[in-house]
């Protein structure tokens, strides 16, 4: 009877090869931190604003978003460079969010639906951890991930009903940036 029950459930999709590891990204709505030695009246905190750029004291409208911290901070060396000898720039990300393809969405029933920051090795337990799992009106097993690969969407079930109230540690996908967890609605 056991098996009659594992038989029924929806094969997990396959899993894929880890995404290669990538320098942090980043995007609107961090915070950087721009400390250029020597020169504490240009070195301050600074948030990345809604289109991906930064202002600091001597730099205007400088793209933040979709660089490295390294990158940045090349970046301002060169801004600078124009009103200070050889300026050495150091850039420290704060205030995690990352790039709009970064982010792990999550919409639907989950108890507190938002964007999340991608981190490496996160899974779908993380991400229903960081949202405050499901509803009671959710239909766990019902929800799905949307995953871009290769260009393309593709729409994968998984079983959140199995992995939070059975402990189905098996139902624990990896996570990707970029994916859409689409919790739907029970019907009564």
């Amino acid at each position: 009877m056991t098996l009659a029950a594992c038989a029924s459930r929806a094969p997990l999709p396959p899993q894929e090869a880890a995404p290669p590891a990538s320098d942090y990204l980043i995007g609107p709505g961090d915070n950087v931190n721009i400390i250029v030695w020597r020169n504490p009246e240009v070195s301050q905190s600074v948030p990345v604003r809604p289109d991906g750029k930064i202002t600091t004291p001597l730099v205007e409208d400088l793209q933040a978003s979709g660089k490295t911290s390294t990158e940045l901070a090349r970046d301002i060396e060169k801004a600078l460079a124009k009103f200070i000898q050889q300026p050495v720039v150091t850039v420290v990300v704060t205030g995690f969010v990352g790039t709009y393809g970064e982010q792990i969405r999550v919409i639907g029933q989950a108890a507190k639906p938002q964007a999340l920051s991608y981190r490496v090795d996160m899974s779908l337990m993380d991400v229903l951890i960081a949202v405050g799992g499901v509803t009671e009106f959710a239909a766990g097993n019902r929800a799905s991930i949307i995953r871009t690969v290769n260009g393309k969407a593709q729409k994968m079930a998984v079983r959140l009903d199995d992995l939070i109230k059975d402990g189905d540690i098996s139902a624990n996908l990896p996570m990707r940036p970029g994916d859409v967890l689409i919790i739907p609605e029970s019907f009564f």
